[in-house]
């Protein structure tokens, strides 16, 4: 608890003793009614001070219709009409009862609201309060990371956070990464690595190059993403702010008939008018009609299934995106980084006749030496993990466009590329190759030597991801790549994907999901998941935009309306379990709190209801509502 909400709660203890203390008091000594006014007034002033000068405030300043207003009208009433009828109508004990029972309501849903931030706090705490650099004496001083310039060399000590993304330049460290990502293993960097802010450095120290400024850092982007997340609201949110606009003054002035037309009419009619009687109804009418179940618990629900979708690395930009979640029938995936690693790796090695595995690789090794190309770093990477790659002199080095390369040594010529370049110098490359990734052929002193098999490996999880959206109701799963077909065609196969389109451009892209929006169902969302700055358009125009967020491009985040922190595509599945089990719980307490509201102002109007089950009506179903809402924090168990 806060200072605030302690400061409620003993507000809450004292008034409570009070209350009880007097009605012991009352129970043996009799006591003159305006002796008890004053005393009951003690407990109440206690309890309801801060609710009167609200409503007070409210009314100077034009904002009357809230639920301080009922309660002061309600309260007030009450104890008003005990005084006039010396507690023979209505009464002192119910009219501090009712604050009293609302405050401890309202302190209630304070501190579920304080746990449900809770997630969202954490997240709050990437934020970086320096950065260590050096200064013009080479001493390390610590600097506000927005005057850091993009290229300084900053410092990250054991046990610090990563202030601005860079590239690791020395030393070597596990970050834990799990404010980010929601996940639990640490991750180990390397210099060349580059490492993204809000990360925790938990042994060694970094010296890391900025290659961006604070300002359009991942942890700067991603605490904005968190801080707006309020500002866009779903659709049951929506309706509940125009339902509470219109709905408490329809109940005040309701009150107000329901206190002054009947005595009026019996008075008419020749019979005693029960001024008492009807004005009791009207206060619990009153308290019986505040909102308070459905103004808090609806928002309190989304808010908590934002916080727990980003405790798991799924940041949510907005209440109405959780919501659209549900309403997902149709998901398109980019594939590769998204389905795939997006780095390429040996696959396979089918060395020819004559010739071993680990000759081919140092070959090929030896061939791609000076090339950057992605296929040739997989290659000389392969090398390198398997201690194959040599220091052999290379002598001569060319370059053969859209074939592949020659290098000669000086015991050697070699040859590494395509079909067109093994063809073009009399070689014959293995035959019957059917194979979806890169194929290189490598030759060496005029003997064809073997091919390897280059591939965009599937992530680990993009099995589970397919698996668990079929299961929660996606009915189309559709790839959109620019790959060629036969890539496209076994990964979509290996996946279990329903279809898949090919050698798609950019452009391409967004037409094939404008064909996708106009064959959905009515009321299904399209949803689009990707990670370049080609996909930027695409997660623009689809219903919901899901980026990849640790590698996926700033365009790509910017344009998404759901960010992925750890690119775990299996996450999807996970956000679309929290945003059904939202939507239930808001659907519940929508009904409930209705439904339970409509029938005890029904019967406090025909006077069957009291002052107790009024506070019931108000209290009760607030905290049943705000103790369903909490279960949104949870995460679904068969997630």
């Amino acid at each position: 608890m806060n200072k605030k909400q302690k400061k409620v709660l003993y507000r809450i203890i004292i008034s409570s003793v009070l209350l009880i203390a007097l009605q012991i008091l009352l129970h043996f000594v009799e006591i003159p009614v305006i002796v008890q006014f004053v005393l009951y007034m003690v407990p109440y002033i206690v309890i309801g001070g801060d609710i009167l000068k609200k409503a007070f405030h409210g009314i100077t300043h034009k904002q009357i219709f809230d639920e301080c207003f009922l309660m002061t009208v309600a309260t007030i009433g009450a104890i008003v009409l005990g005084l006039v009828t010396s507690g023979e109508e209505g009464g002192f004990l119910e009219g501090v009862a009712v604050m009293l029972f609302y405050q401890t309501g309202e302190l209630f849903q304070s501190v579920a609201v304080g746990k449900s931030r809770k997630n969202i706090t954490d997240l709050m705490d990437i934020r970086p309060d320096y950065a260590n650099i050096y200064d013009e004496n080479g001493d390390l001083v610590q600097t506000d990371p927005d005057e850091i310039e993009i290229g300084t060399i900053i410092v990250v000590k054991a046990g610090e956070k990563i202030p601005i993304d860079g590239i690791v330049r020395e030393g070597s460290a596990t970050l834990d990464t799990s404010a980010l990502t929601g996940e639990s293993l640490p991750v180990p960097k390397e210099p060349g690595d580059e490492v993204i802010s809000g990360c925790v450095n938990l042994t060694g120290l970094l010296k890391i190059e900025t290659t961006r400024e604070f300002g359009e850092s991942t942890v700067s982007k991603i605490l904005d993403m968190v801080e707006n997340s309020s500002m866009k609201k779903s659709k049951s949110e929506n309706f509940i702010s125009k339902f509470a606009r219109y709905y408490t003054p329809i109940v005040c002035y309701l009150a107000l008939a329901l206190a002054l037309l009947p005595p009026i009419i019996l008075l008419i009619m020749g019979n005693a008018p029960m001024w008492g009687t009807w004005v009791i109804r009207a206060l619990t009418f009153l308290v019986i009609s505040c909102p308070c179940a459905l103004v808090i618990s609806i928002p309190l629900s989304f808010f908590g299934g934002i916080g727990a979708a980003s405790s798991n690395g799924i940041l949510v930009k907005g209440s109405n995106y959780l919501e659209a979640l549900s309403e997902t029938g149709i998901i398109a995936f980019d594939k590769t980084g998204t389905l795939t690693k997006g780095t390429f790796e040996v696959a396979k090695i089918l060395p020819a006749e004559g010739f071993d595995s680990n000759t081919l690789i140092k070959y090929a090794a030896l061939a791609e030496k000076y090339s950057d190309h992605p296929i040739a770093l997989s290659v000389k990477k392969y090398a390198s993990e398997n201690d194959l790659l040599t220091e052999t002199e290379i002598i001569e080095d060319e370059n053969i466009p859209g074939k592949g390369v020659r290098v000669k040594t000086i015991s050697n010529e070699i040859y590494a590329g395509n079909d067109a370049l093994m063809e073009s110098i009399g070689f014959k490359p293995i035959s019957g190759i059917d194979y979806p990734g890169t194929v290189i052929h490598v030759a060496s002193n005029g003997k064809y030597t073997g091919c390897i098999m280059i591939s965009d490996v599937v992530k680990p999880t993009s099995h589970k991801a397919v698996t668990s959206l079929k299961s929660s109701g996606i009915r189309r799963l559709v790839m959109l790549t620019g790959d060629r077909e036969e890539s496209a065609k076994h990964i979509a196969s290996e996946l279990g994907l329903t279809e898949y389109r090919a050698g798609l451009l950019p452009g391409d892209k967004v037409d094939e999901v404008e064909k996708l929006i106009s064959e959905k169902k009515p009321k299904e969302k399209l949803a689009f998941v990707g990670d370049g700055i080609n996909d930027a358009p695409v997660l623009s125009r689809a219903d919901i935009g899901i980026a990849m967020g640790a590698m996926g491009s700033d365009a790509a985040i910017e344009s998404a309306d759901v960010v992925l922190m750890d690119d775990d595509p299996a996450k999807i599945a996970l956000a679309m379990k929290i945003s059904k089990k939202c939507l239930t719980i808001v659907h519940q307490n929508i009904v409930f709190a209705i439904g339970i509201k409509v029938l005890c102002l029904l019967l406090g109007a025909l006077g069957i209801a009291n002052m107790w089950m009024a506070i019931f009506a108000d209290v009760g179903v607030m905290i049943i509502a705000v103790l369903n809402a909490v279960r949104c924090l949870k995460i679904p168990k068969n997630a």
